[in-house]
């Protein structure tokens, strides 16, 4: 892709002294629920309006959207607010339906965007607009495929381009509904700098009490904006109740949120030194995950021996492991010296979680 500027472009064009807000309700209900939200949000930093028409859901039965009734609510919406409007299209009728009633921004959703058939022919339908057009993450963690869609798009001569990181799901149960794997969507930034990037914390969290940190986090990571879904009754939301908040609760967390403004040579510096920071910071944090889940593993490997009476230190199996870690870590510039101390200290605390197992 190239013209990266032209791109980002349409970003500049709000003429912003803060972050971009989308918010909205993950799924528009009724009319009048959808223009209470609108007129909540129409004095804050919001500047686009995001409702779910049509909702994708994991399994049929559940609440799949009102349909195309609710973009006759959103075209209420931008004639009584002003804000601009956005909503999720799967497929090339909803592309249709969205131009016809002037959506401004649209979206293709995670489980769209894992698939180059649904994505091209969306980007087929959107061939040449002038609209807003935003790539949600696909669900599994493939920054291929995401590159991809938006490779597609830009292919079918569509300029105005962003994308938005909601996580990825996982079978693994952590504090998050989708695990955000901070460490794609910065290396997708720091392979296209001028794409706006923009944060979909909700999606992320799956619960509003993580909401902000969340966001703060993709901030410092230099993000520019956030997707938050906005309720005026969260708790009897007919979709993802436990992550929407109120515009109420919205105002209060953008009012605290810290937002780094360069205003010097040496502000510049200090933002990129708090972004590579909060980079690092990821990283630990994942160091430190996979590390919890390679002492797990250690314990079983512990019971094992315990049941077969097995003694816990395994010379040729550690010799092996050591070899083959030098040899990778050189690949990756990591000296001998630092990778026969890391390991050896990883080496012996699985001993020591093995002589529990064995000892209790």
């Amino acid at each position: 892709m190239k013209n990266k500027k032209e791109m980002r472009s349409w970003l500049d064009d709000f003429k912003l002294d803060h972050p971009l807000v989308i918010a909205g309700p993950c799924s528009a209900e009724t009319e009048d629920q959808v223009l209470k939200i609108a007129h909540d949000l129409k004095n804050t930093d919001v500047s686009i309006y995001r409702a779910g028409i049509w909702k994708p859901r994991t399994r049929p039965g559940m609440f799949e959207g009102v349909g195309a009734i609710g973009l006759k609510w959103l075209d209420k919406v931008k004639k009584e607010t002003g804000l601009l409007t956005a909503t999720e299209v799967a497929n090339a009728s909803h592309v249709k339906l969205a131009l016809e009633y002037d959506i401004d921004v649209l979206w293709i959703g995670a489980r769209s965007t894992v698939s180059p058939f649904i994505v091209q022919e969306i980007a087929d339908a959107l061939k040449d607009t002038d609209k807003i057009v935003l790539v949600k993450n696909p669900v599994n963690p493939d920054l291929s495929l995401w590159l991809g869609g938006l490779e597609r798009l830009y292919t079918a001569n569509i300029k105005k381009l962003g994308v938005i990181h909601r996580g990825f799901s996982t079978y693994e149960k952590t504090k998050y509904r989708n695990n955000p794997e901070w460490q794609l969507p910065i290396e997708l930034q720091n392979r296209f700098p001028d794409i706006p990037l923009i944060c979909d914390p909700s999606h992320i969290a799956g619960r509003r009490d993580i909401l902000q940190d969340i966001s703060q986090t993709a901030l410092d990571l230099n993000f520019d904006g956030l997707m938050i879904e906005t309720h005026i009754d969260p708790d009897n939301a007919w979709s993802d109740a436990a992550q929407q908040i109120t515009p109420k609760v919205l105002v209060k967390m953008m009012e605290d949120l810290k937002i780094r403004t360069l205003t010097s040579d040496e502000a510049d510096y200090q933002n990129q030194l708090n972004t590579l920071r909060t980079q690092i910071d990821v990283i630990d944090h994942g160091i430190l995950e996979t590390l919890g889940k390679r002492m797990k593993v250690a314990v079983s490997i512990g019971e094992l021996k315990k049941q077969k009476n097995v003694a816990v230190l395994q010379t040729k199996r550690w010799n092996e492991i050591l070899g083959n870690m030098i040899l990778e870590g050189e690949k990756k510039g990591l000296s001998e010296e630092f990778v026969l101390k890391m390991f050896k200290a990883i080496h012996q605390e699985s001993i020591n979680n093995q002589e529990k197992v064995i000892n209790s």
